[in-house]
């Protein structure tokens, strides 16, 4: 089998599909692909994906983008367990409706909290103003609540079921985005400080792999903002 992962480990949907082919063990040729290079715009990474995105996969050949598709594609071809990814039907589609919901409940959000309030100062030297922030913070913690509550809420210890699925890890792998601008979601919802360590801890020690530029930005920044 010959399985090429393209990925930037500051994109979530990479870092969580980077950390699950670490922890089911498949061997796979990393391709890192430089987000803050614009090297998704190169042209030949653009005959990989016409998207310019990442995460993408070449399985012997096979190119696939978007990372819910890649999902499904893997556990289709069993690299992917069924515990991660359960075949039964019914559980499959309950790790599905979190998956069909997450991009725009929870991702959207989160990412434009992070990309306004922290990197498009950085990228285009201009910085949102208090009320831009306010308002894509207000939505973000919206979306946060949703998570809580109707998922984490729930008599299940994991989003879709008492197991880990790769519902978990997607929805963990978005939660550390907005840590980078400054906001921790476990600080603030309970659900989500319960069940968040059960995920890394499942996963690890990959989780923690696939964050440590991430965890280093975070202290930075909590230097910087010690020092104000």
């Amino acid at each position: 089998m010959s399985l090429k992962l393209y990925y930037d480990l500051m994109s979530q949907p990479s870092r969580a599909l980077y950390i699950l082919l670490k922890s089911v063990e498949c061997k796979f040729e990393s391709k890192y692909v430089d987000l803050r290079k614009g090297e998704h715009y190169s042209e030949e990474y653009s005959k990989v994906n016409r998207l310019q995105k990442v995460p993408v996969i070449e399985h012997n050949g096979f190119v696939l983008t978007e990372s819910v598709a890649i999902i499904n594609y893997l556990s289709r071809e069993g690299i992917i367990p069924d515990n991660l990814y359960p075949i039964e039907s019914k559980s499959r589609a309950l790790v599905q409706e979190y998956l069909e919901w997450q991009h725009l409940g929870l991702r959207l959000h989160c990412a434009m909290f992070f990309r306004v309030k922290y990197m498009d100062p950085i990228l285009f030297g201009r910085s949102p103003s208090e009320e831009q922030i306010k308002g894509y913070e207000q939505r973000m913690l919206s979306a946060l609540e949703l998570l809580d509550t109707k998922w984490l809420g729930r008599n299940t210890e994991f989003i879709a079921g008492n197991s880990v699925t790769v519902a978990d890890l997607m929805a963990a792998c978005e939660l550390e985005q907005p840590r980078m601008a400054g906001f921790d979601p476990k600080h603030k919802f309970p659900n989500i400080a319960a069940w968040w360590p059960k995920v890394k801890q499942y996963f690890n020690p990959h989780y923690d792999e696939a964050h440590v530029i991430l965890n280093k930005i975070v202290h930075k920044q909590h230097k910087i903002t010690s020092k104000l």
